[in-house]
C-alpha cells in the first residue's frame, strides 16, 4: 500500500521560511517523478515546483527564486524549501508523484499539510 506522509505546514511570519517534507512508503522511489502542489481557498490547486527522476526542476513564476524542490532517495523523501514566505503563500500543500508508463498514468498524492503566512 502506498503512503505519503506530509510534514513541516504552520504557522510562519511573512518573509520567514519553512521546509515541507513528504515520506513516501511502498514504492520504488527513485523512479518517479515529484511535485508540489498548493491550493488557496476558493481557489484551484495549482502546480508549483516539479522535479524528474534525472535531477531537472522546474517552477511556477509565483515561487521562482523562493523555493526550492529536493529529494533524498535513501530516505524516500521529497523536500519543499520555502523562503521569503510571504502571505499569498498561504494555502494547503500537496506532494504528488507520478510515473508514465507508456499512456498509463501512476500516480499519488499526500493529505496536505497547511502553510499559513502572518504576522
Amino acid at each position: 500500500q502506498v503512503q505519503l506522509v506530509e510534514s513541516g505546514g504552520g504557522l510562519v511570519q511573512p518573509g520567514g521560511s519553512l521546509r515541507l517534507s513528504c515520506a513516501a512508503s511502498g514504492i520504488t522511489f527513485s523512479i518517479y517523478g515529484m511535485a508540489w502542489y498548493r491550493q488557496a481557498p476558493g481557489k484551484r490547486r495549482e502546480l508549483i515546483a516539479t522535479l524528474t527522476t534525472d535531477g531537472n526542476t522546474n517552477y511556477a513564476d509565483s515561487v521562482k527564486g523562493r523555493f526550492a524542490i529536493s529529494r533524498d532517495n535513501a530516505k524516500n523523501t521529497v523536500y519543499l524549501q520555502m523562503n521569503s514566505l510571504k502571505p499569498e503563500d498561504t494555502a494547503a500543500y500537496y506532494c504528488n508523484i507520478k510515473r508514465w508508463v507508456g499512456v498509463t498514468l501512476t500516480n499519488y498524492w499526500g493529505q496536505g499539510t497547511q502553510v499559513t503566512v502572518s504576522s
